[in-house]
């Protein structure tokens, strides 16, 4: 008899296979292929493999998933995370012979507690109106974004609402900012007298990369990137300022409060923070000492 491929099989083997069992392995893939569709499309469709092992093992713990199931699963339903693309410099550079605070970073983009190191940078974004800038501030102890402002503009105006955003979040969580190193490019609209005055006001520290050299900024940079591949060449094209401002706002929200982050031990940037100010309540425990001999 022919087989439903229409291939010459015996007819023993024919029904045997049709009232086969179904097989384990078919009936675990099935369950992860529903999870996975879900838990992908609920993290905006950005998650590649390991993002989305990290995600499935924290959401079920007690049916745990191996990294290469995950990857294999998402190659035969066609789902991916987002990939890279190029970027583009956006802030101007300051006059010849402005004054610098110098560089208090030294391209260590590393934190130990919030609110100490905070990075700056301005992107853009090409709309049918023409190009929108976003300014945007991140702790680097979580990479949480603190501040982010939208424009039509590159005047100085951009960076510094990013900046009043940023101070007004961490005010509303009762975070002291005072002290905080803010690290930029010399941008003009960082060096501007607007700008650093108010950082002068805010008892924040100005420390800006040199001329014309991406690491001195690196970790800003990176959040530029990742802005650019998750939210602007995916959910494109764009039609003005309206649209970006309101994508801004809820990626940003996205991004601190559900996207995991390897600088994070695979949490997101808020949960994070908030591991942290619960440690450091916890009390310190005694130390039992030896008798003295």
């Amino acid at each position: 008899m022919l087989s439903d491929a229409g291939v010459q099989v015996a007819a023993s083997s024919y029904y045997a296979r049709k009232n086969r069992a179904e097989s384990a392995r078919s009936i675990a893939d099935r369950k992860w292929d529903t999870r996975i569709v879900e838990t992908h499309e609920a993290n905006r469709g950005l998650y590649g493999a390991r993002k989305m092992w990290k995600v499935l093992g924290a959401m079920y713990p007690e049916d745990r998933v191996a990294r290469c199931t995950v990857e294999r699963r998402m190659a035969a339903l066609g789902l991916s995370g987002v990939g890279n693309s190029r970027t583009t410099r956006t802030t101007r550079p300051a006059p010849q012979g402005a004054s610098h605070p110098g560089d208090k970073l030294e391209r260590n983009f590393t934190s130990s507690a919030p609110n100490m190191k905070w990075v700056a940078d301005i992107t853009y974004v090409p709309t049918w109106s023409g190009f929108v800038y976003v300014a945007f501030i991140m702790d680097l102890f979580s990479r949480a974004i603190v501040g982010w402002s939208v424009d039509t503009t590159l005047r100085a105006d951009l960076a510094l609402n990013a900046l009043e955003h940023a101070m007004w979040e961490r005010g509303r969580r009762k975070h002291d900012v005072r002290g905080v190193i803010h690290h930029s490019d010399k941008g003009a609209q960082y060096t501007s007298i607007a700008y650093t005055s108010r950082l002068v006001e805010a008892e924040i520290e100005a420390s800006v990369g040199s001329t014309g050299d991406s690491y001195d900024n690196a970790a800003a940079e990176a959040l530029m990137k990742l802005f650019k591949k998750e939210v602007v060449w995916r959910d494109g094209p764009w039609s003005g300022r309206d649209s970006v401002e309101y994508a801004v706002m809820e990626w940003a929200h996205w991004y601190n409060n559900s996207r995991i982050h390897s600088r994070c031990s695979d949490m997101a940037p808020m949960a994070f923070e908030a591991l942290h100010y619960t440690r450091s309540r916890w009390p310190v425990e005694a130390r039992v000492l030896e008798p003295a001999l």
